[in-house]
């Protein structure tokens, strides 16, 4: 298990991050990276763009897993970055399918940093992402019924604790 310090006992005055372990999501994460000294600013914090584009693309892996084809982003609601991130941290982000319409879905997205030297796991931020199921026409489609079988990382079945 990760060792994991409080933004209180750190002595950092912001917005509390869950920095519990055990409430990293119990699936295994849809993407996971090392952040890179190109994804920096100069005092190696990494771009906030780089940490929202790796969500979107986890919520677009999980939206075309239910849509069985093709989506587009179009909406990402309330984000805030509780935490940075930095060089050499793994990114970890997770995704839960929230909702679904006749053409559209609703996904949650966490995204996790664990610092690799001391295993700390803390959550640094979520968003609400919208997709839209569309076909090669580029247009709206409806999306396919649900199959029986869904994908650990969709249905939280995921025995295994990956932070």
């Amino acid at each position: 298990m990760a060792s994991i310090v409080t933004q209180q006992a750190a002595g950092v005055k912001r917005p509390q991050a869950r920095s519990d372990d055990s409430q990293v999501p119990p699936t295994l994460p849809l993407i996971r990276v090392i952040a890179m000294p190109a994804d920096a600013n100069p005092n190696g914090d990494i771009f906030g763009g780089w940490l929202l584009s790796q969500m979107d693309l986890a919520g677009g892996s999980l939206a075309a897993q239910r849509a069985r084809g093709r989506c587009a982003t179009v909406a990402v609601d309330g984000m805030v970055f509780h935490e940075p991130v930095f060089v050499g941290d793994e990114v970890s982000c997770y995704g839960e399918l929230v909702r679904t319409g006749r053409t559209s879905m609703t996904i949650r997205i966490e995204a996790w940093r664990r610092h690799l030297a001391s295993d700390q796991v803390r959550q640094v931020t979520q968003a609400v992402f919208t997709y839209v199921a569309i076909g090669e026409d580029r247009r709206p489609r409806p999306l396919p019924p649900p199959t029986a079988h869904r994908p650990p990382s969709a249905a939280g079945g995921g025995s295994a604790r990956q932070p």
